[in-house]
């Protein structure tokens, strides 16, 4: 699996810009794009369907979101959690925002909501005690399950005028 592999590289450019100018991208493994968000597929997820949720403008700071941003990135929050739960119908869901290095935000210029489904009995304790992660699927695979729920996202805002 690639991104295990490349865990311990340095990404030279802001994760949240790859693939700008599409609105899915495997690669990156951009889930969904417009003029406002962004999400991802988490590369180095702690449980499947780990997604990451950005402005699409590159900005660090939470009030420094302009208003449109901010309910924007809520109402992708909402739609993601729905999305989730009709394709891995996890049992409840971690919703966060790390703002800051020292605060755990892995890319600290670009602020990003996580959305990560939880299942009853998961692997709480994995990570705790042996900084194990276990993913019972491949990430393509979550990725072509996924997409075509982001997708109709998108043409439905797109012909919403």
């Amino acid at each position: 699996m690639t991104y295990i592999q490349e865990q311990d590289q340095e990404l030279e450019a802001c994760i949240f810009e790859a693939g700008t100018g599409k609105k899915h991208e495997k690669t990156s493994l951009l889930l969904y794009r417009d003029t406002l968000t962004v999400v991802l597929l988490n590369r180095f997820p702690y449980a499947n369907g780990h997604l990451l949720l950005a402005p699409s403008r590159h900005v660090g700071e939470i009030n420094d979101l302009l208003p449109e941003e901010s309910a924007a990135l809520f109402d992708m929050i909402r739609e993601s959690v729905a999305i989730l739960r009709k394709n891995k119908n996890p049992d409840g869901f971690n919703v966060g925002l790390n703002l800051g290095a020292v605060a755990g935000a892995g890319h600290p210029h670009h602020l990003h909501f996580h959305v990560v489904p939880r299942w009853n009995g998961d692997h709480n304790f994995m990570t705790v005690l042996a900084e194990v992660r276990t993913i019972p699927e491949h990430i393509e695979n979550t990725f072509e399950q996924l997409l075509p729920d982001f997708q109709k996202l998108l043409d439905k805002k797109v012909q919403t005028p």
